[in-house]
């Protein structure tokens, strides 16, 4: 893009089609600008690995020109990509003061805090980066300092929502801004770039206090040890819990390296003043049971975080018993039920109280329903709505939705799409190459690189390692050796023989000149074996061949 073209271009590389990995970008007069740099965890799609961002390639090649990456808030999957892929960039990062204090601690841990320009912007905030006029507007969300971004070009005004919701009772964060949003319609928006993940409610999100003062009844009268678990990232649900254990007679004790994080970037930052004093989960487990409430990580089941290995009778100090109480303070979010299943079920059966979103009234959701929509489209008139944060039904559904309001334009994007956005309404002029990556043990890499195909085949196929000793005229000069792991054969050893037979078969077939040549025999022997594999069991297991030659010695 040249610093004449004049045009105002929209290119989502994540978030689009998807709840999670939020990557926008923005283009103008030569530059772009970047709007979060987000993560989502893997799936069983892949095996062994537990971040996936998007593939930055594209806009790494335009780096030279890209301005900034401007932060809306602090939740992983806004911020979590930025320690493992912003040296594919390297530009300057924008945020408010909390979101400011996690990036912090990521740069610090990745030690990247010396390299990356880090700018604090105060709430309301504004300031210019090239062609961009940009703007804080906070709104309230699940997390501390949730803001929109008014992006202001010589094209006219997109509003850029982040996440968001209205909520009377916010407890942290702004009392819906009403005034500043209709002040922000009267101006003149040209396209509204919208939040989607909730727009299968057809009410308002809900109120923090109102959940506040729900959890205190919940948890009033119960004689055991109540364990509380939440998303780390809800600072207002993490200063409910505070009140709930100070109306409840309880100390607070906290769980999980993510709950600590947030708390202490929190306080920095002027949020839980009034946060009780932390006990010690070690002085915890001299304490009456009654007088406990754990505050820990886990609400989505993960393996490895607090509650699950307190479930799993895993923790050093503290444990669960019949009569406690584990309340989910939090949404199920589609995908994780088997998980959360399993982890329900290993409480129950150890007599412990389990409650969800279900069973009671202990969360609201930071995303807006549609009658938060409807109020957001009536406050800002936008020309142009751009659906993102959802899969495509979410997309459908609000674009839907925001034609009902009045907005004549509605464009659902898919990542990749580059859209230009201008007065007469939001078109796909292009595509660019989009993808993903993942963390796979401290290395970022592709996801479609061929290791996590290998992976992926011997989680599902099994896999069969075969090393072969050859003379210097290609015979064999001993038996094949074999590891056999995650086949389901009936009499193992059996099968290893027919395996060993299987690869000199294989050999004995070839053509003398043939086993002269080490990738002859590789394939040779590996279509053997995997012939066998799904004649005897039924499996097409990864195949991996070794061959060494003997020399003729010298004398």
């Amino acid at each position: 893009m040249s610093k004449n073209d004049d045009r105002l271009l929209f290119l989502p590389l994540g978030g689009s089609g998807e709840i999670g990995m939020n990557l926008n970008l923005y283009a103008h007069k030569g530059k772009w600008l970047m709007v979060d740099c987000e993560m989502s965890f893997a799936g069983d799609h892949f095996p062994g690995v537990d971040l996936v961002f998007p593939d930055p390639t594209f806009i790494e090649r335009e780096k030279d020109q890209l301005l900034g990456l401007v932060v809306t808030h602090g939740h992983e999957d806004h911020i979590g990509a930025i320690p493992h892929i912003w040296r594919r960039f390297e530009c300057p990062i924008y945020a408010t003061p909390f979101t400011a204090e996690l990036i912090t601690d990521k740069l610090a841990e990745a030690g990247l805090l010396d390299e990356v320009a880090l700018h604090i912007v105060e709430h309301d905030g504004a300031f210019g980066l090239g062609p961009f006029t940009i703007t804080y507007l906070a709104l309230a969300h699940s997390t501390a300092e949730g803001h929109g971004l008014v992006i202001k070009t010589s094209q006219g005004t997109v509003f850029h929502t982040g996440d968001w919701k209205l909520d009377p009772n916010p407890l942290i964060g702004p009392i819906c801004p009403s005034d500043k949003l209709k002040a922000l319609g009267d101006e003149g928006v040209l396209a509204m770039v919208g939040d989607s993940t909730n727009v299968f409610n057809p009410e308002n999100a809900g109120s923090e206090l109102a959940v506040r003062d729900s959890l205190i009844k919940v948890c009033e009268g119960r004689t055991g040890r109540i364990v509380l678990t939440t998303f780390a990232s809800n600072v207002a649900r993490l200063d409910t819990a505070g009140e709930v254990a100070r109306a409840t007679g309880r100390h607070v004790v906290l769980l999980g390296r993510s709950m600590q994080r947030i708390t202490k970037a929190a306080k920095a930052t002027g949020y839980l003043k009034n946060f009780p004093d932390v006990l010690d989960e070690e002085d915890a487990s001299h304490i009456p049971r009654d007088k406990i409430l754990i505050l820990c990580t886990g609400c989505q089941g993960e393996n490895r975080a607090a509650l699950a290995r307190i479930a799993r009778n895993e923790h050093k100090h503290l444990t669960l018993a019949a009569d406690d109480t584990v309340i989910f303070s939090s949404k199920i979010i589609p995908g994780n039920e088997l998980v959360l299943g399993q982890l329900f079920n290993v409480l129950a059966s150890n007599k412990i109280n389990v409650i969800t979103e279900k069973d009671a009234f202990v969360h609201v959701s930071g995303h807006p329903g549609q009658a938060d929509l409807k109020d957001m489209y009536d406050w800002v008139r936008p020309q142009i709505a751009i659906p993102v944060h959802g899969e495509a039904r979410h997309l459908l559904a609000h674009a839907a939705l925001a034609r009902g309001c009045g907005i004549n334009h509605a464009l659902v994007p898919a990542n990749g799409d580059i859209i230009e956005i201008n007065q007469s309404g939001a078109h796909k002029v292009d595509d660019a190459p989009v993808g993903r990556m993942i963390l796979d043990g401290d290395q970022v890499i592709p996801a479609d690189s061929p290791s996590i195909g290998d992976r992926r085949r011997a989680s599902q196929q099994g896999f069969v390692t075969a090393s072969i000793v050859l003379e210097e005229d290609g015979t064999l000069a001993a038996d094949p050796q074999l590891a056999v792991l995650g086949l389901p054969a009936r009499e193992p050893g059996i099968f290893y023989d027919q395996l060993m037979d299987a690869c000199e078969l294989a050999i004995d077939r070839m053509k003398p000149k043939q086993r002269l040549n080490d990738g002859n025999v590789e394939e040779g022997v590996r279509v053997s074996l995997r012939r066998l594999c799904r004649a005897q069991l039924g499996k097409n297991p990864g195949v991996a061949v070794l061959i060494s030659r003997l020399e003729e010695p010298v004398y």
